[in-house]
């Protein structure tokens, strides 16, 4: 089962959970956010098994 991180969309503020592939040591990729449907760039890294999860809006 895939671990649900909470995170504020860097373009309207709102709270939305994303699921992040933990088996996966290093990502980057382009959600769309749930609410405002603004493209949101995730950056994930694995470290001593937990993801840290950074967001910010795609155009900016």
């Amino acid at each position: 089962m895939l671990p649900s991180i909470p995170i504020h969309c860097p373009c309207c503020g709102e709270p939305i959970d994303l699921l992040v592939d933990d088996s996966i040591e290093q990502q980057d990729y382009t959600e769309d956010c749930p609410v405002c449907c603004r493209p949101i760039r995730v950056s994930v890294v694995i470290i001593d098994g937990r993801p840290q999860v950074s967001a910010s809006a795609e155009n900016g």
